[in-house]
């Protein structure tokens, strides 16, 4: 752990009180250690590269979407991420490889310019809810800092320290939401599931660092 952290100094490093209460990085600043592409057993040859020790989503390179080798059920996800202008990707999480078609719920990151509906917006669980008029996302090109915490049924999206969403996984609200969505036919969509983190790739220019994790104890019934 110690020369992951030391290789790590441009890309953040875990304070010893982040180490003491269970976070770990899943991005090392340098490789794609952790990461694979989604239902595929390596990593992209193309389209995922690391400069200035960032995950870095090349803009018209194909190279699919990624994820974390670890599931994960009950945790909190941070990370930092920017976009340029005109640009759209999202994090997905508790994604399933029998899902292909809606492998996870979406945590929205776009240009709000080019959005009217509040359901696409940054922040958003993409097409179902919508962010909180709290949801204020950097000018593009600079760097914001996301957070999502899964906790039983609990959902919740931050953007720049604010929480902007909450909801309930399963809840009439959610099944509402899925059923006016592309997602209606997927089963089990907006449900409690153990699955994997996805960086999604748009075809658009994105930029991650900063990425880490930390697990919880698995909610009591």
């Amino acid at each position: 752990t110690t020369g992951v952290l030391a290789q790590n100094a441009s890309n953040g490093r875990l304070s010893s009180e982040e180490q003491r209460a269970g976070w770990r990085l899943l991005f090392d600043g340098k490789t794609p250690q952790g990461w694979r592409g989604y239902r595929k057993e390596g990593f992209p040859k193309q389209g995922w590269v690391v400069e200035g020790g960032c995950r870095k989503k090349v803009a018209k390179v194909p190279g699919g979407d990624i994820v974390t080798e670890a599931e994960f059920e009950d945790f909190e996800f941070s990370w930092e991420w920017k976009l340029p202008a005109k640009a759209n990707n999202g994090i997905k999480y508790l994604v399933l490889e029998s899902r292909p078609g809606a492998p996870g719920q979406e945590y929205q990151m776009i240009d709000d310019s080019l959005v009217s509906n509040p359901l696409q917006r940054t922040a958003s669980f993409y097409e179902v809810l919508p962010p909180g008029p709290n949801a204020k996302p950097k000018p593009m090109g600079e760097w914001n800092s996301s957070r999502l915490i899964v906790r039983g049924t609990r959902v919740e999206h931050w953007l720049n320290g604010e929480k902007v969403l909450a909801y309930e996984l399963g809840s009439a609200e959610v099944q509402a939401g899925v059923a006016k969505s592309k997602f209606k036919t997927a089963p089990g969509f907006g449900e409690k599931c153990r699955g994997r983190i996805m960086l999604t790739d748009h075809n658009d220019e994105a930029w991650y660092r900063n990425l880490k994790v930390r697990a919880f104890p698995a909610a009591k019934p």
